[in-house]
């Protein structure tokens, strides 16, 4: 009988972004990249998508996308952030999505998500039905057809759930071998009990549902699904093809269809290069024709399912308790720390499901002026969810609200819209997941709840939050100091807490380094500036003027007055305000202004803080990531009055230290630091000049070898790297530039020789690809050009197989004869889209 492979990978980062700027700011602990979505897209969701094959010598000889080979579904919060953040890779997963249908009789690798990941069997009957259509929505969005699946958020299922889904139009789920009760074979004959996971998973089976619809259902293999995430699987592609195919039984006389599900992110962040392990195994069992890859819609539509399963309610694959871990202290924890417990996880489910039901109802009543059917438009706000612009919110205001809403009354009904996202928001699973209730994820689903709450106060009589935070007295940290939730809740949620004036505030300090421009961005906000006026003297500077303040998710505003008084370095008072007329700020601006140019900075300072009386703030107001990249600028500025003056000390006693050096003698500790200092400035300097100078490079970075100088070995591989991909991006938009490739090989020959790594996986990634469109013709026409020579000598160094053949041929210097490369292969080198692919070529050929 034939046999069949599928596995599946389950994408999920919870969602991360401060919910009053609608960003994630910086995570130390993801160091040393920004966040930890960044981190895990770098080490899982990227290399998956192009993934090294390698031969026996340890060379490249595919590169692989791997989602297009499996099956899939991505968090849509996690689709939204890779769209912003990582859009080569989000593009990448998008095609893979296309290839498949090609590849499976039109059925698509990718599978939906009900929308931020909450367990469903938990929620509300009615946040059950809106995080599925939210989450069907999101998919159909991004991958431009209907889903035939959705993943269960950690499967938890219930029959509510499966009816849900049913009535929506999906086909299928799956779940694991523990949640499937029974089966049998026909109507009418007897049921037989499974325990402990029993059920034969090679199969689909049918879920008949009490309304009269039914729904397909898959049982993953549970064992080989544990060894891959727990037992170190993929240590070895190989291995773990052959675990794979020990799931088949030749007792069996159906098509047998071998799958496995994890999260995804084992294969890379979990288990280092485990996207290659996956890749190897996949190309394994084609290279062999051991089974056929599949998907579960392409099996589903071949081999519909012959046999009824019964579920066992309120179950997952994550808690052997059923739904517990994410309501009760049931035992399940991530095993961080055996003297702790979970039993804030009860209070804290409490206190949310009080929040969400006692707005319910408040929403309806203040939603219903507003809009047609308030509960409709919150079904579909995914639709300005998913495109915030001024034109798409005004077409969904126009279908829902009444006619002739004035300006206040569509803030009104964005902002209570906006309440109902975050009462969702707050119940992703992520937040009882974990052991600690000051966790990360915890705080998170605190801040979601915190926002839903500072909205609830502004658009409602009462205010629900003094109710709220009694009710969070009852679940406690684990962690002495900390408290009970309501003590969390003002540490860690209150701080966050975001108004149009502090907007203003950051806006008014950041531009002073930045300049004040006509409109800007900060976060989910936009500043349109009315008038302005900057004074300096010497290092001190003085901002005087007024802005207006724009929130781009409810539409409210706010004009504001501010004055900025920088002393020089880090010593900063700033004042805002809402504008409150033409006079004050007159007055605010001749007074300050006469005392700064006197020279008077007291009294200027006098000035602010009796104009903005409990209104000041400095440097450490403004936002994380912002505050770190301004304190950035002025460090650096420090660093460059120092390397003046070490430079000297350097340049006139460089002839001794070399000699030091031959001497084997260690450097005096003022020189050793000098040294240090002045080298290490000018390696990274070189790297970011303009013109790249790589001689001068390779000098510096032999001196300081010689020297046994400290370099800032991550700052330089993250400069090498950016610089390095900036050349490759120049030469996939014109690969038969010959000079674009020398410089490429001589970048990648500088950084083999590095005494540190340099990642080169961009472009190996482009190489390959070229790889791919270079025929035997054209390497038998290239006979003066000498491209190709260089093309397969940087191959070498790039630890790329070049073999003898490919399809076509890049345009070579003097060949107007030679084929262009395909339109997809550059596109997906380059980043483009389709348009601006077609306006790209459309260029070159003029």
């Amino acid at each position: 009988m034939e046999r069949y492979v599928c596995v599946h990978c389950h994408f999920y980062q919870p969602p991360r972004e401060n919910p009053w700027l609608a960003a994630i700011e910086s995570q130390d602990s993801a160091s040393p990249y920004h966040d930890w979505n960044e981190r895990i897209a770098a080490e899982c969701y990227a290399p998956n998508s192009a993934s090294r094959i390698l031969d026996g010598q340890g060379r490249i000889a595919k590169i692989a996308n791997n989602y297009s080979r499996i099956s899939f579904n991505f968090a849509p919060t996690l689709l939204s952030w890779l769209e912003e953040k990582a859009p080569w890779t989000y593009e990448q997963i998008l095609a893979a999505d296309r290839q498949s249908r090609e590849s499976f009789s039109g059925h698509g690798a990718a599978m939906a998500q009900a929308y931020n990941h909450l367990i469903l069997p938990l929620a509300s009957p009615r946040d059950k039905y809106t995080q599925v259509l939210w989450g069907m929505r999101d998919f159909q969005h991004r991958f431009g057809r209907d889903p035939e699946g959705m993943w269960l958020p950690e499967t938890a299922v219930d029959l509510e759930t499966l009816e849900c889904l049913a009535a929506l139009g999906i086909k299928f789920t799956i779940l694991a071998p523990h949640q499937a009760q029974r089966w049998r074979s026909r109507p009418w004959d007897e049921w037989t009990n499974l325990d402990g996971g029993a059920i034969d998973p090679t199969r689909a089976y049918q879920c008949n549902l009490p309304s009269g619809r039914a729904i397909s259902l898959f049982f993953y293999d549970g064992p080989i699904s544990h060894a891959v995430a727990f037992e170190k699987l993929l240590c070895n592609g190989e291995n773990f093809a052959r675990r794979l195919l020990t799931g088949f039984n030749d007792a069996r006389n159906w098509p047998q269809l071998l799958h496995i599900a994890t999260d995804g992110e084992t294969y890379g962040h979990h288990h280092a290069r485990g996207d290659m392990a996956l890749a190897y195994a996949l190309d394994y069992i084609e290279r062999h024709r051991l089974a056929r890859l599949t998907n579960y819609g392409e099996y589903l539509a071949q081999h519909p399912p012959t046999q009824e399963v019964a579920i066992v309610e309120k179950t997952s694959w994550s808690c052997v308790h059923g739904v517990s871990r994410w309501e009760a202290d049931c035992g399940c924890n991530s095993g961080g720390n055996s003297s702790w417990n979970q039993q804030w996880r009860r209070p804290l489910r409490d206190a949310l499901n009080w929040l969400r039901d006692h707005l319910a109802p408040l929403y309806h009543l203040q939603a219903q002026p507003l809009l047609l059917d308030p509960w409709a438009a919150r079904d579909d706000y995914i639709r300005v969810v998913l495109d915030r612009s001024p034109w798409n919110v005004d077409d969904f205001l126009a279908r829902h609200g009444f006619p002739g809403l004035s300006r206040e009354q569509q803030v009104r009904a964005l902002k209570l819209l906006e309440m109902q996202r975050h009462l969702m928001l707050m119940f992703t699973s992520c937040g009882w997941f974990f052991d600690e209730l000051t966790g990360l994820e915890t705080v998170q689903s605190l801040q979601y709840a915190g926002r839903a709450l500072q909205l609830a106060q502004e658009l409602l009589a009462v205010d629900p939050e003094e109710e709220f935070l009694r009710r969070l007295e009852q679940a406690w940290s684990n962690i002495a100091g900390f408290g009970n939730g309501r003590q969390v809740y003002e540490r860690f949620v209150r701080p966050a807490m975001l108004n149009l004036v502090e907007v203003g505030a950051h806006y008014a300090i950041s531009s002073l380094f930045d300049g004040y421009r006509g409109r800007s961005y900060v976060y989910c906000y936009s500043v349109d500036l009315l008038e302005s006026r900057v004074l300096e003297s010497g290092k001190a500077r003085l901002a005087l003027g007024r802005a207006e303040i724009s929130s781009r998710f409810t539409r409210e505003q706010m004009t504001v007055t501010f004055g900025v008084l920088h002393f020089g370095d880090h010593n900063l008072t700033a004042g805002v305000r809402p504008f409150s007329g033409e006079d004050a700020f007159r007055a605010l601006a001749g007074t300050a202004t006469r005392a700064f140019k006197s020279a008077d900075l007291h009294e200027c300072l006098r000035v602010l803080d009796h104009h903005f009386p409990g209104a000041t703030f400095s440097l450490k107001s403004l936002f994380r990531d912002e505050r770190r990249r301004i304190v950035s600028q002025i460090v650096n500025s420090t660093l460059r009055d120092a390397e003046s003056v070490y430079r000297q000390v350097y340049d006139q006693h460089a002839q001794l230290m070399c000699f030091l050096s031959e001497l084997h003698m260690p450097l005096p500790g003022i020189l050793r630091v000098t040294s240090d200092f002045v080298l290490d400035r000018a390696v990274g300097r070189a790297l970011t000049d303009r013109d790249v100078d790589l001689e001068r490079i390779r000098t510096l970075i032999e001196t300081a070898s010689r020297d046994n100088v400290q370099l800032d070995v991550p700052a330089l591989q993250f400069a090498l790297r950016e610089r390095l991909n900036a050349i490759v991006d120049q030469w996939a938009l014109k690969p038969a530039d010959r000079d674009l490739l020398e410089t490429v090989a001589a970048v990648v020959s500088l950084a083999r020789v590095l005494p540190f790594e340099v990642d080169l996986w961009k472009v190996q990634n482009v190489y390959y690809r070229l790889l791919q469109g270079i025929s035997a013709d054209a390497i038998a026409r290239d006979t003066s050009s000498g491209w190709l020579e260089h093309f397969q000598e940087l191959g070498e160094r790039l630890g790329v197989i070049v073999p003898d053949t490919a399809f076509v041929c890049p345009r070579l210097p003097g060949q107007v004869d030679a084929a262009p490369l395909r339109d997809d292969a550059c596109r997906s080198m380059t980043g483009l889209s389709s348009a601006a692919h077609r306006r790209y070529r459309q260029s070159q050929m003029l």
